[in-house]
């Protein structure tokens, strides 16, 4: 397996091993969220043949949280302290590096958990759905990295990253990411994806606006968004 591979996976998931991420690490964050996908919907089709929906889909939630070690997760919740509660510009970052959690992350992760659950639990198991929104989730931050200053001024994980833009690979592994959507249902499938990278830039505008850029908690929370928004988009009664 190539390194720019390999570090992708171990970045993104537990697995891959323990690898220092580089500039190239970048271009397979889709590839790499799309394999993931496919993988949780792989198991969310043999669960929904054991169980009824609801354990079926709790079961999906779970092993998201465990092959991704929560990276995702703790993003969500550090943002959801450092970006929505009040407090002056200069305290936010120091508030998302603690390893505390206040009202505003413990609020925001139970939300999101909840709707990720109830979102699954209302659609029939779909590999290509699932392989679809999680390498668009980390396409869409492999764009932020490239395109968005970092705020932290001391540097931080996320500065391993930093190089030239190669965006005919980006916007491919994008593009691949939407086709799997579609594949699932033209239509509904497109929609989730479009909706998903419309929540998933909110976040990215509510962390220019209150930090001046992003960092690896805001890439989480990204990721996260971008994911559950499609999955509520797709749940719709289309």
């Amino acid at each position: 397996m190539k390194a720019p591979v390999r570090s992708a996976l171990s970045f993104l998931t537990v697995a891959g091993g323990s690898r220092q991420p580089g500039p190239r690490t970048v271009d397979w964050f889709a590839p790499v969220g799309a394999l993931l996908g496919l993988a949780l919907g792989g198991l969310w089709w043999v669960t929904a043949h054991v169980w009824t929906p609801g354990p079926a889909a709790a079961v999906v939630v779970v092993a998201d949280l465990a092959v991704t070690g929560m990276l995702h997760f703790d993003g969500l919740v550090d943002s959801g302290d450092g970006l929505i509660a009040p407090m002056a510009r200069s305290r936010r970052l120091e508030v998302m590096a603690t390893p505390q959690v206040g009202a505003f992350g413990v609020a925001c992760g139970a939300s999101l958990l909840l709707l990720r659950w109830v979102a699954l639990a209302s659609l029939r198991p779909s590999v290509l759905l699932v392989g679809g929104l999680w390498g668009l989730s980390r396409g869409a931050i492999s764009v932020v990295v490239r395109s968005r200053p970092y705020a932290r001024p001391g540097g931080g994980l996320a500065t391993a990253f930093a190089g030239p833009a190669r965006w005919p690979i980006l916007i491919a592994g994008t593009a691949g990411a939407v086709a799997l959507c579609a594949a699932w249902r033209p239509g509904p499938g497109i929609a989730a994806a479009l909706c998903g990278l419309v929540g998933g830039t909110a976040v990215v505008a509510l962390a220019d606006r209150r930090l001046g850029g992003y960092t690896g908690d805001v890439l989480g929370a990204t990721v996260l968004v971008v994911e559950t928004v499609g999955l509520l988009v797709a749940a719709a009664k289309w």
